[in-house]
């Protein structure tokens, strides 16, 4: 048999090799990177700047397609002008518009949260509910934006997919599904409810820091051992340790207001020099 033959039978014995995961494994595997996960980021919180749950339901629905930065840069001239759901509801929209410019696609998210303020004034009370099935029915809000607001200001268990949490969920092989409703199903199989909202958390804080979209810095990332994904970034560590963003990169991190124990720098305000 010639060379190139044996070259065929060698890498079809390599193939042989590699067993696929099993579900018991995928588990296991998962469990693990969330246990690591939380060693990482002891501090992981949500990264918007709220009081109340009225807060963090506008600021939800103002950080489609902008970041949280944008959204904690812009939100307090917001609610200091407009404290409530009444005072939201009855406000010029043009007024508003110019408040919440900074967040990009201002007029469509005016009518969101006037509409949603409008909602809570009328339907609820005043009052941010506390149940999915009435979060879902208000005016720009959805399931990702209901279960922010449900684990954040309620204390009720919620898997928040997001770009973050799709794309490292899928990339540690815990699913093969593109559909967020389809991942968020999958995902609350794996792992008990109790740690629904800080999986979250820390999903999304790996994938705002390590694990990015377009260069994750592999060489940087504590749960290598665990990914199957390794080396779809950058290997090098020195040169992965300069892809780090916010804390681990030595940035300030997304917040004007962290919490307690937040290792990092408060993001700079409006118009404000780093």
């Amino acid at each position: 048999m010639g060379e190139h033959g044996v070259s065929k039978r060698v890498k079809a014995s390599n193939r042989k090799a590699v067993k696929p995961e099993s579900r018991l494994a995928m588990v296991r595997r998962a469990r693990k990177i969330n246990r690591e996960l939380a060693e990482v980021f002891p501090y992981a919180h949500p990264e918007l700047d709220f009081r109340n749950p009225f807060e963090l339901l506008v600021a939800t629905v103002l950080s489609a397609q902008t970041t949280d930065l944008r959204v904690n840069q812009t939100t307090p001239a917001l609610f200091a002008k407009y404290p409530t759901p009444e005072d939201l509801a009855a406000a010029v929209p043009e007024e508003v518009e110019e408040l919440i410019r900074p967040t990009g696609f201002f007029r469509a998210k005016t009518k969101s949260i006037m509409g949603l303020a409008a909602a809570l004034r009328d339907d609820f009370g005043g009052e941010v509910p506390g149940r999915l099935d009435d979060l879902v029915k208000l005016p720009g809000v959805g399931r990702k934006t209901a279960f922010v607001v449900l684990g954040n200001a309620f204390g009720v268990p919620g898997i928040t997919v997001d770009t973050h949490f799709m794309r490292l969920v899928r990339r540690w092989k815990w699913t093969e599904q593109e559909d967020p409703v389809k991942i968020e199903a999958e995902i609350a199989e794996i792992f008990p409810k109790s740690e629904w909202t800080m999986l979250s958390h820390r999903v999304i804080f790996h994938g705002r820091r390590i694990c990015h979209a377009r260069k994750p810095a592999c060489g940087a990332c504590p749960i290598t051992h665990l990914c199957p994904s390794y080396g779809e970034g950058e290997t090098d560590p020195e040169k992965a340790r300069k892809l780090l963003k916010y804390e681990m990169g030595g940035l300030p991190g997304q917040r004007l207001n962290p919490p307690p124990g937040y290792p990092g720098r408060p993001a700079p305000h409006l118009g404000a020099s780093d």
